[in-house]
């Protein structure tokens, strides 16, 4: 934390983090949340909140407002070398590493291209090398999903028709969010989100 002006400044107020949502928003550009007209954006937003909550320091929050970057922006005059570079270049080799532990794989370490459920797969494989940031981002990330979908479900008067945006449905969407969390206890994360993330997951697990 840094003073200024007599002021102490807490984590969510630094050039830093605000270099990390233009960096976002200019990557995320034209991108909707799942199902909505809700700029993509507002998801890595909620996850810096989440951290901010629990204290995290300046560069988890980073890596949580740029957690899908890599995953999400490959596109035209952006490679995923490219992406892993420029964020390496403007945080840190620390936030590009906590950014690409919490990012779902499309390719093995062979090169061989992964399926959907094998993509879930190697990433609740990678959360037991991972280092401790990673696993607050991980928990915050699906915390802000989690209850975005149940903020929806309970809108709705056709909870089908918002199962039916995922490709699992209800019982693999379910099942996702209960396996992230069951993973994480497994490796020993034991940090105070866990039990927000419980509650969370038991909430939707009751809907419909």
């Amino acid at each position: 934390m840094v003073p200024d002006g007599g002021l102490t400044m807490r984590p969510g107020y630094s050039d830093k983090i605000n270099h990390a949502f233009a960096f976002a928003a200019k990557h995320h550009d034209r991108q909707v949340r799942k199902g909505t007209k809700l700029p993509y954006l507002t998801h890595p937003a909620n996850v810096a909140v989440i951290l901010t909550r629990y204290a995290r320091d300046e560069d988890s929050i980073v890596a949580g407002i740029l957690h899908d970057v890599v995953e999400d922006c490959v596109r035209e005059g952006y490679t995923q070398e490219t992406l892993e570079r420029r964020i390496g270049e403007k945080f840190g080799e620390s936030v590009l590493q906590t950014v690409l532990q919490v990012t779902h794989r499309k390719l093995d370490d062979d090169g061989a291209e992964l399926s959907s459920a094998q993509r879930k797969e190697d990433y609740l494989e990678r959360l037991s090398e991972a280092e401790e940031p990673a696993l607050w981002i991980c928990a915050a990330d699906k915390i802000h999903n989690a209850r975005s979908l149940l903020a929806d479900l309970r809108r709705t008067v056709e909870p089908n028709a918002v199962w039916s945006r995922y490709s699992g449905a209800r019982a693999g969407t379910v099942k996702w969010y209960r396996d992230v969390y069951e993973r994480l206890k497994s490796v020993g994360f034991d940090q105070p989100i866990m039990e927000e993330l419980r509650l969370t997951v038991q909430a939707l697990e009751q809907q419909p």
